[in-house]
């Protein structure tokens, strides 16, 4: 993808907006350009930024997220955010992207961020939901795996692979330079992993068993950050440090 979609959060609660700014940051076409506790707030930061995405809170002090949501002109692509599901019909009518019901889960996030991208692709912009690109069979790749970003392809070298994190049917890879989310399940992709270098090591985490740092009882740690090892996994992965 050739630019970065910036983000702006709007919402008044702090915890919704550090939770929402992580969900950001999970996403590498995703720049979080500001988050604003007030719609006076985010009025600065459209007039002084370029915004493509905007989570905007519907309930909020002194203008609601859809008062504020109908006076603007040009407005970025806004997904609305709420814990009240009566809104959802009166937000349709402003034609935004989407509207998340709190508390909001990463996959469910992920779909909303995947419509604004496909209204984007519709007028020329590339979509950057990633997907694996099945290895041909003739040719098979032993160090690498092919993942695909719109019009791009990214080659994801074995050695730089860190862990990879399973969020319902999507995944995101870590690896020693980036982070990249593709549509995929844990399942699926822990069978096309080579098993001499790949481990899963709990319903949500297949790691790369070159990278381990340490095993402290129920806890392995990869580039500095602690995953858990689940009950079901652990004895596959304490048997391959057995003399």
């Amino acid at each position: 993808m050739s630019e970065l979609l910036s983000v702006l959060v709007v919402d008044d609660e702090f915890h919704a907006r550090k939770l929402l700014s992580e969900y950001v940051s999970k996403l590498p076409f995703l720049t979080l350009t500001g988050m604003a506790s007030n719609v006076f707030e985010a009025m600065t930061l459209l007039q002084k930024e370029k915004i493509d995405i905007m989570l905007l809170d519907i309930q909020m002090p002194e203008i609601t997220g859809l008062e504020f949501a109908r006076r603007l002109k040009n407005p970025p692509a806004i997904i609305f955010t709420t814990a009240y599901s009566e809104y959802a019909v009166e937000s349709y009518e402003l034609d935004v992207v989407d509207y998340l019901l709190k508390p909001i889960a990463f996959p469910r996030f992920l779909q909303a961020i995947n419509k604004v991208t496909e209204r984007r692709s519709s007028h020329e912009v590339p979509q950057p939901v990633v997907n694996v690109i099945s290895q041909p069979a003739e040719k098979p790749e032993e160090d690498s795996l092919i993942v695909k970003s719109g019009s791009k392809v990214y080659r994801i070298h074995y050695k730089e692979l860190l862990f990879v994190e399973g969020q319902r049917e999507y995944v995101t890879f870590h690896t020693t330079t980036q982070r990249i989310t593709t549509l995929i399940s844990l399942r699926e992709l822990e069978e096309r992993l080579p098993s001499d270098r790949f481990i899963r090591i709990h319903k949500s985490y297949i790691i790369a068993l070159n990278h381990i740092e340490l095993i402290d009882k129920n806890i392995l740690q990869i580039a500095g950050k602690k995953l858990p090892i689940g009950g079901s996994y652990k004895e596959a992965l304490m048997r391959l440090f057995k003399d």
